[in-house]
């Protein structure tokens, strides 16, 4: 029987626990950075996006479009999901090509028989919302802003059959440590670990992509946000090889299209590793600078979460949605905070972009401060 309630209680901005109530959940699961610059937001600087805004470079649309050539045939994935293989040291059969991360977790949700699944938040919305439209009662585990949102696996009940959990997490840009989430690992538990952004990450610290010794261990990576492919729809999962057969029996016949497989062979390449380590140290740089500018407004209340470690910061400021409001009216859209359970209106979560973007943005969000504060 389909379910909307989610195990939990209410999430409240401090990350707290209200226990075992079920009922309507007031957070916008579906809800996505792309909605702040749809229609009236397409014009807006967009810090509400987590894509690397300086993609695809001319190499991979060149790629791309050289692969259209193909169209005629029907997709063959083999040269791609061998490729990604041999980039993260796996046999092939541990690989699986999906339409983006996203498909995955429908996957996920609709092929794998599990019992008792619990999400790990504040984190990406869409692996809830696909167990509870397979039919699932989730049960959350949230993280709390005074323990900086890091992960205690301890919290994580242990009947458990399904454990989903970011890293670097979306949205606060945590890290977690790697032994910390493995620890998490159980007989006759699924544990699925949202890679989506680690690429994004210096080095890949604490990266569980490519391990093997870990039971159940299932990491989903996705394409789209170094190389700005958000469009084109490419992931993949790393897994066991029965976890692999069972989620392809999910798919529909030829799920990645052609131009996509050219993309994902290709982004797994030496050229593009070397080209996506190169900008995960400038977005670190950026990021920095970012950070730095924010911490002149903690005497106006505003708070970031620290550290963060992935291509965008989480802050939390009195008056948020004015804030917000201002921003736009601005000419700069960021992404509300209030549609993660764990989190409440008072935050905000801004990508890293260059320094002389950043530098507009600072400007504006001093103006939005003082406006709001009025």
């Amino acid at each position: 029987m389909r379910t909307e309630g989610a195990y939990g209680g209410d999430a409240h901005g401090d990350g707290s626990h209200d226990g075992g109530s079920r009922g309507d959940d007031a957070h916008d699961l579906r809800h996505h950075g792309d909605a702040e610059v749809r229609d009236d937001g397409s014009a807006l600087t967009d810090l509400a996006v987590n894509v690397r805004a300086d993609t695809p470079p001319a190499w991979l649309r060149e790629h791309v479009a050289a692969s259209l050539d193909g169209l005629a045939a029907y997709p063959d994935g083999r040269a791609a999901r061998a490729a990604v293989a041999a980039r993260h040291g796996v046999p092939v059969e541990r690989v699986l090509l999906t339409a983006g991360a996203a498909e995955a977790f429908v996957l996920l949700a609709r092929a794998l028989k599990v019992r008792q699944p619990v999400v790990v938040h504040p984190q990406f919305t869409e692996p809830e919302a696909a167990l509870r439209d397979a039919g699932h009662t989730v049960d959350r585990v949230l993280l709390r802003e005074s323990d900086g949102f890091r992960l205690d696996p301890a919290a994580v009940p242990e009947d458990a059959d399904l454990v989903v959990i970011g890293n670097p997490t979306n949205p606060t840009s945590v890290l977690h440590p790697a032994a910390a989430i493995a620890a998490l690992a159980r007989p006759g538990r699924t544990l699925v670990v949202d890679e989506a952004f680690m690429d994004a990450v210096p080095g890949e610290r604490e990266a569980l992509a490519g391990r093997t010794d870990i039971p159940g261990l299932v990491v989903l990576r996705s394409l789209t946000k170094t190389w700005g492919l958000a469009g084109l729809r490419i992931g993949y999962v790393l897994a066991a090889p029965d976890t692999v057969r069972e989620l392809a029996r999910a798919q529909p016949l030829w799920p990645v299209s052609t131009p996509a497989l050219a993309a994902a062979e290709v982004c797994v390449s030496p050229r593009a590793l070397a080209e996506a380590a190169h900008a995960a140290r400038r977005v670190a740089s950026d990021r920095a600078h970012l950070v730095a500018g924010l911490r002149e407004f903690e005497p106006d209340g505003l708070r970031v979460v620290e550290p963060a470690e992935g291509p965008f910061v989480l802050i939390r400021l009195p008056r948020a949605v004015v804030v917000r409001r201002q921003l736009r009216g601005l000419g700069f859209a960021v992404r509300r905070g209030d549609t993660f359970p764990g989190l409440g209106d008072d935050w905000l979560r801004l990508a890293v972009r260059d320094r002389a973007t950043v530098n507009g943005f600072l400007q504006a969000l001093d103006r939005a401060v003082v406006v709001a504060g009025r």
